[in-house]
C-alpha cells in the first residue's frame, strides 16, 4: 500500500515541456507568496481584509506559506501533485472571493481581463496535478529510486 502511495504522489506520465509549465506555474506561485509578506498592507493582511476573508492576520500568512511553499516544490518538481492540488484550491478561492464579485459588479469582460492570471495558474496547477511533473524533476529521480523496492 505505502508503494502504491508513493507511486501516485511521484509518479508522473507528462512530457519533458511539463517543465515549462512547472516554471510558470511555481514562479507566479513563489513571487505572489513573497509578495504577501513584504507588501502586507497592499497584498497581504490589508487585501484579505479589504475583501472580507475572515481571520486575515491569520488567513494571509498561511496562503503565503503554501504559495510560497507550493512554488519552490513545482519549480523542484518534487511532490509536484501534492503541491498542484494545494495551489488548485488556493486559486478556486482567489477566484471565488476576487474574480466572482467582479463578475457580478462590472461584467465578464471585466472579469475576465482580471482573472487571466488567476485562470492561468488554476490550469497550470491542474494540468501538473493529473499529469505529474515531467521527466526533468526530482518527482522522477524519486519514482526511479523507489521502483521495484518493496517498502
Amino acid at each position: 500500500m505505502f508503494t502504491k502511495c508513493l507511486e501516485v504522489l511521484f509518479g508522473t506520465n507528462a512530457p519533458a515541456a511539463a517543465l515549462l509549465i512547472r516554471l510558470m506555474v511555481g514562479g507566479v506561485f513563489l513571487s505572489e507568496g513573497i509578495q504577501k509578506f513584504v507588501y502586507p498592507d497592499a497584498l497581504g493582511v490589508g487585501r484579505f481584509l479589504k475583501i472580507g476573508i475572515p481571520y486575515p492576520e491569520i488567513t494571509a500568512p498561511f496562503v503565503g506559506l503554501v504559495e510560497v511553499g507550493g512554488g519552490i516544490l513545482m519549480l523542484a518538481g518534487l511532490l509536484t501533485r501534492l503541491a498542484a492540488l494545494a495551489l488548485v484550491v488556493d486559486m478556486l478561492v482567489a477566484i471565488a472571493t476576487t474574480k466572482v464579485p467582479i463578475l457580478i459588479n462590472d461584467g465578464f469582460f471585466k472579469m475576465a481581463h482580471e482573472a487571466r492570471t488567476d485562470y492561468s495558474m488554476l490550469l497550470g496547477s491542474l494540468f501538473l496535478l493529473l499529469a505529474g511533473s515531467g521527466p526533468w524533476s526530482l518527482d522522477r529521480w524519486a519514482q526511479k529510486m523507489t521502483a521495484g523496492k518493496d517498502l
